[in-house]
């Protein structure tokens, strides 16, 4: 079998799963009556047609790409953290807490110590569920949803008691949001006219980082080879524990510091519903990107443009914003059948048999 088939062939088959998304999505827009080809061209488009558009496209990439680079380093070393809406929102927590504790503090001192509150705060929460699946074998898949439960009500109690705004109190609105950070936290804008932050330059340079310790260090290739194979790597003498508690926690803080710059580069508070469903989305993003920081960086993009186009296909093209997770959905499924497809021998083996049939090529080469 040739390397140039080897290519060809992947490249077909994301071309297949690329086009029978879309052809799904067509499918369901089409059964509730939208314009398929509007509705398309509003999420794709739209959004890219102005500098403020674009910007808005940015920002929400922002803590997609953070929170994927963390779900992605959890899922090479053999678990699974979806867990990340809850550990965003203890970031937010952690990071808005340090900030209002400190106010007076100078800027080069308290903007670190909120971010590396808000990544110790998602570590923490990331560190539970990774501890109970190394000690007790306990299904990451259930004790990270129950974590979520727990953060969101634990979050609502804070910004509804001891972290409420006191002006709010005092005008008698309660509206549950915590005071506003000081500007020695605030995150810079990048460019003027749009809400593009530094945080751009954070999520960089963590995709970097995650290559770097995935790929280019031994601690990075003992978490991959407990992720590939857990008997094979204990045979080898890899601390398989280790490795998941390590991944988890890695996980956690990621998330955690995506709270963190949302929260400073953005709303400059904590407030209700900030976390906006990245930890489930930065999921799919991950998935989406190959679990590699390569594919995670326009992965974010792309569903950043799917969140902002959403929000347009209600308004220009009569859809809900919420077909956006019916897209999210069909994506997922196409994105496990095509992982399948490629990483099943005998269809490989088949579709080799027939190129060389019709190329007519009868030896291998």
């Amino acid at each position: 079998m040739t390397k140039q088939f080897k290519v060809l062939y992947r490249f077909a088959v994301i071309l297949a799963a690329a086009a029978s998304a879309m052809l799904l999505g067509a499918l369901i827009l089409w059964t509730i009556g939208a314009d398929v080809t509007k509705t398309y061209s509003v999420i794709i488009l739209e959004p890219l047609k102005n500098r403020i558009q674009i910007g808005e496209v940015i920002i929400r990439a922002i803590p997609l790409t953070v929170i994927a680079l963390g779900i992605s380093v959890a899922y090479r070393s053999g678990i699974v953290n979806i867990g990340a809406e809850g550990q965003m929102a203890m970031g937010i927590l952690a990071a808005a807490a340090a900030a209002l504790a400190f106010p007076g503090l100078p800027r080069y001192v308290l903007l670190p110590l909120a971010l590396t509150a808000g990544a110790l705060g998602g570590a923490v929460w990331g560190f539970i569920p990774g501890i109970l699946k190394a000690r007790l074998h306990v299904s990451e898949l259930l004790s990270t949803v129950m974590l979520n439960y727990i953060a969101a009500q634990f979050y609502t109690f804070c910004l509804r008691g001891p972290m409420l705004d006191p002006a709010e109190i005092t005008m008698g609105s309660g509206t549950p949001q915590s005071m506003r950070l000081t500007r020695a936290v605030w995150l810079d804008r990048l460019v003027p006219g749009t809400r593009i932050h530094t945080g751009v330059y954070i999520a960089v340079f963590l995709a970097f980082a995650v290559w770097l310790l995935l790929w280019r260090t031994s601690w990075g290739y003992r978490m991959r080879a407990a992720g590939a194979g857990e008997r094979a790597a204990r045979y080898g003498g890899i601390d398989v524990a280790g490795c998941l508690v390590a991944a988890m926690m890695i996980s956690g803080a990621f998330a955690g510091l995506a709270g963190a710059v949302e929260v400073a580069g953005v709303h400059r508070r904590a407030i209700e519903g900030i976390t906006g469903g990245y930890g489930f989305s930065g999921i799919v993003v991950a998935l989406f990107g190959g679990l590699h920081p390569a594919g995670i960086i326009p992965a974010s993009f792309f569903f950043g443009l799917l969140i902002v186009g959403a929000d347009m296909t209600q308004r220009m093209a009569g859809v809900p914003a919420n077909m956006v997770l019916v897209l999210q959905g069909i994506i997922i499924l196409v994105i496990v059948s095509t992982r399948m497809v490629l990483a099943n021998p005998y269809l490989t083996e088949r579709a080799w048999r027939r190129y060389r049939s019709l190329t007519g090529r009868n030896r291998e080469e």
